[in-house]
């Protein structure tokens, strides 16, 4: 298995690919890092442990593959115009992800890992720059830039404190609070 001669890879190979990153994906997002192992992939791909560790020799090479598909799986949806509604909008939808516990399992094994190799380092700024472009253009279209970034920090900090840490439910009377106070605190 590999690729022909034009540099097309070969069917089988994506497929093993598709089928053993959506299993380390599930895997990672139901269960957290720990789970992810080569074994517990495998079985649930369908591939023999020899296969998965051929294309992926290191748990750290599954949990990247599997934040790279959750970064590039990851839809948001198209602004208003109208900021207030659609930072209110973007942060519920952050607040169900934290809530149903696969972000927070995603989060908290990067987290974790934090400082302890290059990649994981990368993985968070991956997983932080997905999370926040959308929250950044909304902001970006209108208030100055200098202030683009605080405001992201405090909106989407203020959520990840009250589900992440605090166990309370972001509810959209907390999320309309926090948008409103991020709001005034601007020279909008």
């Amino acid at each position: 298995m590999g690729t022909s001669e034009e540099g097309a890879v070969d069917p089988r190979v994506q497929r093993t690919r598709r089928d053993v990153v959506d299993a380390a994906t599930e895997l990672f997002k139901s269960e957290g890092w720990a789970a992810v192992t080569h074994a517990e992939v495998a079985r649930r791909a369908g591939y023999s442990k020899v296969t998965v560790y051929a294309h992926w020799p290191t748990r750290l090479d599954l949990v990247r593959a599997s934040v790279g598909r959750i970064c590039g799986t990851t839809e948001h949806p198209q602004p208003t115009g109208d900021l207030r509604a659609d930072l209110i909008r973007d942060l519920l939808d952050f607040a169900g992800d934290l809530s149903e516990g696969h972000l927070t399992r995603v989060l908290g094994g990067v987290f974790e890992r934090a400082g302890t190799d290059p990649a994981v380092d990368e993985m968070r700024q991956q997983l932080y720059a997905e999370g926040a472009h959308s929250l950044e253009a909304i902001l970006a279209s209108h208030l100055p830039e200098e202030a683009v970034t605080p405001c992201v920090a405090l909106l989407t900090g203020g959520v990840l404190v009250r589900v992440a840490l605090q166990g309370a439910p972001a509810t959209r009377d907390f999320i309309e609070d926090l948008v409103d106070r991020v709001l005034a605190s601007t020279d909008r």
